[in-house]
């Protein structure tokens, strides 16, 4: 096993080193402190008199992508604890770079975590989102309330692009730089509930577009197919695919359709009926699911 370590958390790049080792077959299974320590007792060989490192004043940190991110490019620096071993958390032939902050051990991570966790419930508890579109701040219940930049109109997710339906020249492709673009409205923090859509779609891109035509909406194209229905049960069946990849247990997914049948049976005259309902309801659900939790993402972050 190989690593290739990296100090380069110094402005001049005269002090900046890399070093590759080959591990010890002991050290793979040891900690990961041991290759801090190896790498500093090298460092500081070349820069003892004008760059010396002490192992109680770095740690280790790998490169990965941001959690979240679709953009490949979008890295962090994540710490490695310094009782993490080796084989399990060290990918072999990997980069670890060396960073300015002393090592934390794995129950000082979680206890962190923890602690920060309880914060932010804490703060979720006892004060409220403002409620203007792309507003992020958070203040108590009745005010006082802060000065707040914000956006006239609701986000359009539509494929993969996200953008405020005020500001279309202003697109992202990745939550964070969505999450970035500035307001284009300023005023004062609201707890009124905003009118109307919390966002927008394809759907309602293109019935924009159609200036008032005539498109055949699900309801319609449900009650179409109630007649022959021969499209129902192929999107259920489907759906249950896609919902079993997704790690929902198939008997779960059959219990809740077969539940939906039973219910619609004394209305719907024809089984081809039936589905075609049951399918307008599971929809309308799901649907109704993304929405509050795209909603709660916007009012957290």
């Amino acid at each position: 096993m190989k690593v290739f370590l990296h100090y380069e958390d110094n402005e001049n790049s005269d002090f900046h080193k890399s070093l590759k080792i080959t591990l010890p077959k002991s050290w793979k299974t040891g900690p990961a402190s041991n290759l801090l320590g190896q790498f500093v007792e090298s460092y500081n060989a070349k820069f003892q008199d004008t760059n010396p490192l002490q192992v109680s004043e770095i740690h280790l940190s790998l490169r990965q992508q941001v959690p979240g991110s679709t953009d490949s490019t979008k890295t962090e620096l994540v710490p490695i604890c310094s009782d993490a071993v080796v084989l399990e958390d060290i990918p072999d032939r990997s980069d670890v770079y060396i960073c300015h902050g002393p090592s934390q051990t794995k129950a000082e991570l979680a206890a962190a975590a923890k602690a920060a966790e309880e914060e932010r419930q804490m703060t979720m508890k006892n004060t409220v989102a403002c409620t203007h579109f792309g507003c992020q701040n958070r203040f108590p219940k009745g005010g006082p309330y802060p000065e707040c930049s914000y956006h006239r109109l609701p986000p359009v997710f539509h494929e993969t692009a996200k953008y405020w339906a005020c500001c279309p020249n202003k697109k992202a492709y990745d939550w964070d730089d969505f999450q970035k673009i500035p307001g284009c409205q300023k005023g004062t923090c609201s707890e009124t509930k905003e009118e109307g859509k919390l966002f927008l779609g394809g759907t309602d891109l293109r019935e924009q577009a159609s200036e008032g035509s005539n498109l055949k909406s699900i309801d319609d194209f449900n009650k179409a197919q109630s007649a022959g229905g021969a499209e129902a049960a192929p999107v259920l069946d489907r759906l249950k695919k896609v919902m079993v990849e997704l790690g929902v247990e198939k008997e779960l997914y059959d219990q809740v359709v077969d539940g939906m049948k039973k219910e619609h049976a004394a209305t719907c005259s024809t089984e081809a009926e039936i589905l075609a309902t049951v399918s307008q309801e599971l929809g309308s659900k799901l649907k109704s699911m993304m929405k509050s939790v795209a909603a709660e993402q916007l009012r957290i972050n």
